[in-house]
C-alpha cells in the first residue's frame, strides 16, 4: 500500500482503511517482536493477540481495533514523513497497549475480551502477567532498533522511548487509581477524569505523537499531537464506560454489566453520585453495602444501570465524549499539515465517539 491514502476522504469509508492499514503494516513487525519471546511465554501473547488458539494453533481470533498504529502511522504523515517511519512507534503502543490488557484481565477478574476466554483463565495469572512484562520490554526494544528498520535517526527513536515510558507510567498510575476506587463509596467526577487521562489519555497521546518524533518533529508539533490524543483518550474512555454498563457481550465481547458487578466508580457512576438527586441517593446506599451479594443477578444490576441514568450519568458521559472530540479537533489546528491527513484524524475521531465496540 502507497505511504498515503489516495482518493477523496469520506470519513465514514476512510476508517476502516486506515485502520486496515495500521493493522497491515504493523502486524508483521508485531508478529517478528512476539516472536523473540521463549517458550512458554510467546504461546501466552500469541493466544492473546488472536494468533492462535490455546494449544498454539493457527487462529483468526480478534485482535482489536488497531486505532493506536493507525495512529501513529498518520502522525509521521502529519509532518511529511512516510507511514512507514511511524510503524516502530505503532508496534510500540500496540505492545504497551496490550501489556495493559493482559494485567488488567487478571485484576479485574475478566474472563472473557475479543469474545473468547483471557489469557490468565487458559494458561493461568502468572503466565499472563509475565506475557504482559514481556511485551512492555519489546516496546522499549522495538524503538531502539527503529533506525535500523525505519528512516528514525537514533536520537528521535531516545525521544520516542521517553514518550511511551512516560505514558506507560501514567497508565500504570491511572489503573492504580481505578482498583483504589473500588475500595470507596465515592469518587469526584474530577478524579475520575484524572484517571481516565492517565489510564486511557496518555497512550493514545503517545500514539498521535510518536510517528512525529521517529520522522523528526519538534516537540512542540508532538505535545499539539498529543493533546488531540489524550483528549481522544478522554473521549474513548468516556464512550468505553457507557458500554461497560450498557454495552452487550453480543457486541463488546465482554460479560454484560461487568463494570457494576466489579462495583467500578466509572464516569457515569461518578456523575450519578454526585447528582444528590433521589435516584443518586439510592445508588450511593447500594453501592456502600460493604458486602455484595454473591447472589446479585441482572436484575438487580439492571436497577443499578436504571439508576445511574436517572441521575444522568450516562447523558453527561455521552455529552462528554462529544466535547472531548471538539478538543481533539481544536488540537489539530496547531498542526500544518496535509488536509487529507487532517481529515483523516477528523474521521478517526468521529469513529471513537460513535463506535459500539
Amino acid at each position: 500500500m502507497a505511504n498515503t491514502l489516495s482518493g477523496p476522504c469520506v470519513p465514514p469509508l476512510a476508517v476502516p482503511v486506515l485502520l486496515d492499514r495500521g493493522r497491515s503494516l504493523c502486524m508483521p513487525p508485531l508478529r517478528e517482536a512476539v516472536a523473540r519471546l521463549a517458550a512458554p511465554i510467546d504461546t501466552v501473547a500469541a493466544y492473546h493477540f488472536g494468533w492462535t488458539d490455546r494449544h498454539g494453533c493457527p487462529a483468526s481470533g480478534d485482535g482489536g481495533k488497531g486505532l493506536r498504529p493507525a495512529l501513529a502511522l498518520l502522525s509521521a504523515e502529519a509532518v511529511g514523513a512516510g507511514s512507514e517511519t511511524g510503524v516502530p512507534g505503532g508496534v510500540a503502543v500496540e505492545l504497551v497497549h496490550n501489556f495493559s490488557l493482559l494485567h488488567d484481565d487478571v485484576m479485574d477478574g475478566d474472563e472473557t475480551r475479543r469474545h473468547r476466554a483471557t489469557a490468565w483463565t487458559v494458561f493461568g495469572a502468572a503466565q499472563a502477567v509475565l506475557a504482559g512484562d514481556a511485551l512492555l520490554a519489546l516496546a522499549t526494544e522495538v524503538l531502539l532498533d527503529a533506525p535500523d528498520s525505519s528512516t528514525a535517526s537514533a536520537a528521535d527513536a531516545a525521544r520516542a522511548v521517553r514518550r511511551i515510558t512516560t505514558a506507560t507510567r501514567r497508565l500504570i498510575d491511572g489503573q492504580a487509581q481505578d482498583l483504589s476506587f473500588e475500595q470507596r463509596d465515592r469518587v469526584t467526577v474530577a478524579e475520575c477524569l484524572e484517571m481516565e487521562g492517565n489510564k486511557t489519555g496518555a497512550l493514545l497521546a503517545a500514539a498521535c505523537a510518536i510517528g512525529a518524533v521517529l520522522a523528526g518533529a519538534d516537540d512542540r508539533t508532538a505535545d499539539a499531537l498529543g493533546r488531540y490524543g489524550h483528549d481522544l483518550g478522554l473521549a474513548f474512555q468516556a464512550v468505553d464506560d457507557l458500554l461497560g454498563i450498557w454495552g452487550t457481550t453480543e457486541v463488546t465481547g465482554k460479560p454484560r454489566w461487568g463494570d457494576l458487578r466489579r462495583r467500578k466508580k466509572s464516569l457515569p457512576v461518578a456523575v450519578a453520585l454526585a447528582d444528590g438527586g433521589p435516584a443518586s441517593r439510592r445508588l450511593a446506599e447500594l453501592l456502600a453495602d460493604p458486602q455484595p451479594r454473591a447472589e446479585e443477578d441482572g436484575k438487580q444490576l439492571a436497577v443499578r444501570a436504571d439508576l445511574i441514568e436517572q441521575a444522568g450519568g450516562r447523558a453527561w458521559a455521552r455529552d462528554e465524549a462529544r466535547r472531548r472530540h471538539t478538543g481533539a479537533l481544536a488540537a489539530l489546528d496547531e498542526v500544518p499539515m496535509p488536509d487529507q491527513i487532517r481529515e483523516y484524524f477528523v474521521a478517526l475521531a468521529e469513529f471513537v465517539v460513535v463506535r459500539e465496540r
